[in-house]
C-alpha cells in the first residue's frame, strides 16, 4: 500500500497527539510539521487603530443594583450579562474621569504626583525605548493539578476578604482565555512597534500558572507564531469551545529581541510552594488533586504548605466541552463515590528551574536563550544582564529575586546578592546608566489597611512581601542607594501598575530610584508598558512610563481576547479587589502613567559626560531601487541610526543640500533623483535628533542605475 507524503504527515501528528508525544522530541518531524502549510495570518487578527491609555482608557461599570448582595459565583459566566458583571465603557466615552490617563509626575523627594502637560514623549535625545509584558499566566485549565474549589464556592458569607486575595489566583474565569490574551498582546506590540520601533521587550515572570511544561510551550509558541491548540487531556471541546479550538498565533515581530525574568509561578506549583512527589504526579496522572482546607498564613494571603498534609476535598477542572468552562469534579471527597479522574497527559509534567530556562534556546525569536546561557541551565541560575544598545550606555540588570524555598515572596539569598554588587560594581564604574528588571518589586507601595469593608476597598497590604528573606530588604535598598547610576526598578507580580519614588533620604531627598510595577496581563487592567528614556530639553533624564490595552479585533465584533476582557472585570467585581492601588493610580481603569525625571547630577560625572554627548550616528547607508521605482527615478534610502533617536532626516544629490528639507525620519524613505541624472551621481543623507543635533553625513555612488 503505498501512502502519499501529506497523509504520512497526517497520521504521523495524529499518532503524536494520541499518544502524547512531545514534537521537540521528534526532530525532523517537528520542523516538517510546523512547515505544511500552516496559515500566515492570525485567526484573531487586531485592529490597527493601536492606542496607549493616554488617548483612551477601558473602564468597567458598576454592575447593577443591588450590589454586592447579588452575589454569584465566578466561574457562573452564563450569569454575568444579567446580574452586570463584566460591563466595561468602551473607548472612553463616559469615562468618569475622561478619555484617557494624561502623564503624571511623582516627586522623588515628597512622593506626591502632580498633573504634567506632556501628551507625547517629547526630548532632545531619545536614548532608548521597549516594553515590558508580565503576569501571563498562561494556564492548563484542565489540569488535575489546580486547586478551583478554594475559589469555587467563593463568595459566601463565611469567606473572608482575605482569603479572597488567594482566591482570585486559584480561580478567575480569564483562565478560559489567558493564551488568546498574550496572542492579542503580541499583536498590539507588533503594530506600535512599526509605529515607533522598540529597542527591546522583556516579560517579568510568571509566563506559565502552574510550572507546566504545556503551559510553557504555549507561551513560546505564541511568541513564535505557530498553530496553537489550546487544549489538554482528552482535548475535549477543540471542535468547537471558542477557547479550545486550534488558532494561528501573529508571533512577535522577528525583528524585536526580547528577555525572560523567571516568576515564582514559574518555578512552583500555583507559584506557592515547592511541587512534592504527590504533586509531580497529579500534574502528568489521571486523578484529580485531593487537599485540605485552607487557612490564613502570611499576610492576606493563606498558608499552602498545611493543605498537603490532609485530604478531603477535590480541586476540580474546566469541562472544556462547556461553553463556559463548567467546574467538574470539585468539593468534598464525600461527594464522589469513586475518585474523579481525567485524561492523563505527559506535557503537563512540573519543569524544575533549569528545564524551564533551557526550553527558552527551543524557539525561533532572538535572541537565542533570550538570556538565559547554557551555564546559567546547568546551574539553575536565572540571573544576568545584557545591553539593549551598543550605542548608548545603558546597562540593563535581569534579577531572579524569587524565594527558592517556595513561596511567593521577594527573596534575595548571599550568591545572587553578591552577583547582584559585583553588576552595580561595574556598571557605576563603567559609567553606565542602571536599569533592574526583576519579578518583584524590591520595596512595593503599601497599601494602608482598609476600613470596614465596602466594594471598592483594599484587602490587604504588602508589608510582609520581603520579611523572609536571607539579605533583609533594609540591607537591599541601601545598597541600591549607594550606586547613584542606578535610576529604575522594574517588577511585576502584584498584578497593579504602581509607580514608587524610592528616595535615598540624601541630599534633600530628591535622589534615588523609581520602582515602576507592570500590571499583570491575565488581570484587569490588562495590558503591558512602553517605557522610553531620553534626555530631556533641561538636559536631565525622562523616563516615560505608558500603559497599553490589547486592541479590539480587526472586525470590530467579539473574540477571545475581548471575551477574556469581560471576565477579567468580572472578577475584580465578584472578589470585590481594589484597582486603586497607590498615589497617581487612576481609580476607574487603574493605570498609572508617568514622566519620571531623573536630575543628570545624580549621576556620575562619566556618565552625564556620555548623556550630554549622545548624538546620532549613521551606521550603515545603502541605496536600493526596483524596476518600478526606476521608472519614476525613484530609490529606497536603507539606513540604520544609532546614538539618539533621529526625528528627521535631509538628502540630496548636492553635498550642499541645496534646496533640500528636512522631513520626518524613516528606515527606509524614497528618494526622486533629479530628472537629468542618466549616468553615476552621489546621493547625500543625513539625519538630526529631537535636540537639533545633526549626524555626520553618508553618502553612496549611484553608476548607471545601480550601486557601487
Amino acid at each position: 500500500m503505498s501512502v502519499s507524503r501529506r497523509h504520512f504527515l497526517k497520521y504521523c501528528a495524529g499518532s503524536a497527539t494520541v499518544l502524547g508525544l512531545e514534537f521537540s522530541n521528534l526532530g525532523t518531524l517537528e520542523k516538517v510539521l510546523a512547515a505544511a502549510k500552516r496559515p500566515r495570518q492570525p485567526s484573531y487578527p487586531i485592529s490597527q487603530d493601536v492606542q496607549t491609555t493616554l488617548v483612551r482608557t477601558v473602564v468597567p461599570t458598576t454592575p447593577n443594583a443591588p450590589y454586592p448582595t447579588t452575589i454569584i459565583q465566578p466561574c457562573q459566566i452564563s450569569l454575568y450579562t444579567q446580574n452586570g458583571y463584566g460591563e466595561w465603557v468602551k473607548d472612553g466615552e463616559g469615562d468618569p474621569g475622561g478619555p484617557g490617563c494624561p502623564y503624571l509626575s511623582p516627586d522623588m523627594a515628597s512622593g506626591n504626583v502632580s498633573p504634567n502637560s506632556v501628551t507625547e514623549p517629547s526630548v532632545a535625545a531619545m536614548l532608548l525605548t521597549f516594553f515590558t509584558i508580565t503576569d501571563i499566566h498562561i494556564t492548563d485549565k484542565e489540569s488535575p493539578a489546580r486547586c478551583s474549589e478554594y475559589a469555587y464556592q467563593y463568595p459566601n458569607p463565611e469567606n473572608s476578604n482575605n482569603q479572597a486575595v488567594g482566591s482570585n489566583l486559584e480561580y478567575s474565569p480569564i483562565m478560559l482565555y489567558t493564551i488568546h490574551v498574550l496572542d492579542a498582546a503580541v499583536q498590539t506590540i507588533n503594530a506600535m512597534h512599526q509605529a515607533k520601533p522598540f529597542d527591546f521587550g522583556i516579560s517579568l515572570g510568571d509566563a506559565c500558572d502552574n510550572t507546566q511544561y504545556n503551559e510553557l510551550r504555549w507561551y513560546l509558541d505564541v511568541l513564535d507564531g505557530q498553530m496553537i491548540h489550546p487544549s489538554s487531556g482528552a482535548h475535549r471541546g477543540a471542535r468547537d469551545i471558542d477557547y479550545q479550538k486550534p488558532f494561528q498565533a501573529a508571533g512577535l515581530d522577528k525583528s524585536i529581541t526580547w528577555y525572560q525574568c523567571i516568576g515564582n509561578h514559574d518555578q512552583f506549583w500555583m507559584g506557592s510552594i515547592l511541587p512534592n512527589d504527590y504533586v509531580r504526579k497529579t500534574f502528568v496522572g489521571s486523578n484529580v488533586l485531593n487537599l485540605g482546607m485552607l487557612s490564613e498564613g502570611i499576610g492576606s494571603l493563606p498558608d499552602w504548605s498545611t493543605v498537603f498534609n490532609e485530604r478531603g476535598y477535590y480541586m476540580g477542572v474546566v469541562d472544556g466541552s462547556t461553553p463556559d468552562g463548567n467546574i467538574i469534579y470539585a468539593g468534598p471527597q464525600g461527594n464522589f463515590p469513586k475518585p474523579p479522574k481525567v485524561a492523563a497527559d505527559p506535557r503537563r509534567r512540573s519543569l524544575s528551574i533549569s528545564e524551564w530556562m533551557r526550553e527558552f534556546r527551543n524557539t525561533t525569536s532572538q535572541p537565542v536563550g533570550h538570556g538565559f546561557t547554557p551555564q546559567m541551565i546547568k546551574e539553575g541560575f536565572a540571573c544576568y544582564h545584557f545591553y539593549p544598545r551598543a550605542d548608548v550606555p545603558i546597562k540593563v540588570i535581569v534579577l531572579d529575586d524569587t524565594d527558592k524555598t517556595g513561596t511567593l515572596l521577594g527573596s534575595l539569598d548571599k550568591p545572587r546578592y553578591d552577583w547582584l554588587i559585583n553588576e552595580l560594581e561595574e556598571g557605576q564604574a563603567a559609567d553606565e546608566l542602571m536599569i533592574i528588571c526583576a519579578h518583584i518589586p524590591v520595596n512595593p507601595y503599601d497599601q494602608p489597611p482598609p476600613p470596614p469593608p465596602s466594594q471598592w476597598e483594599p484587602v490587604g497590604t504588602l508589608s510582609w512581601l520581603w520579611q523572609t528573606s536571607p539579605i533583609p530588604q533594609s540591607t537591599l535598598l541601601n545598597t541600591l542607594w549607594s550606586y547613584p547610576n542606578f535610576v529604575l526598578w522594574i517588577a511585576g507580580h502584584t498584578h497593579r501598575n504602581t509607580i514608587t519614588p524610592q528616595s535615598s533620604g540624601g541630599g534633600g531627598g530628591e535622589y534615588g530610584f523609581y520602582e515602576v510595577e507592570t500590571a499583570s496581563l491575565r488581570d484587569f487592567p490588562q495590558g503591558f508598558r512602553r517605557f522610553e528614556i531620553g534626555r530631556n530639553s533641561d538636559n536631565n533624564l525622562s523616563i516615560f512610563a505608558v500603559n497599553v490595552d490589547n486592541a479590539p479585533p480587526l472586525d470590530g465584533g467579539s473574540s477571545p481576547s475581548m471575551k477574556s476582557r469581560s471576565c477579567s472585570i468580572a472578577a475584580l467585581q465578584i472578589f470585590q479587589m481594589f484597582v486603586e492601588q497607590g498615589p497617581g493610580v487612576d481609580p476607574y481603569s487603574g493605570i498609572y502613567n508617568a514622566e519620571l525625571v531623573i536630575q543628570l547630577s545624580q549621576l556620575s560625572p562619566g556618565l552625564q559626560e556620555k548623556i550630554l554627548n549622545i548624538s546620532p550616528v549613521i551606521s550603515s547607508f545603502k541605496i536600493s531601487t526596483t524596476s518600478a521605482l526606476a521608472k519614476n527615478h525613484m530609490v529606497t534610502l536603507n539606513n540604520t541610526v544609532g546614538g539618539s533617536t533621529p526625528v528627521e532626516y535631509m538628502a540630496s544629490e548636492s553635498s550642499s543640500f541645496s534646496g533640500a528639507v528636512w522631513q520626518p525620519y524613516s528606515q527606509s524613505p524614497y528618494f526622486t533623483l533629479s530628472p537629468s541624472t542618466t549616468g553615476s551621481t552621489t546621493v547625500y543623507f543625513k539625519v538630526k535628533d529631537g535636540s537639533g543635533t545633526q549626524s555626520a553625513v553618508a553618502s553612496e555612488l549611484l553608476r548607471g542605475g545601480g550601486t557601487v
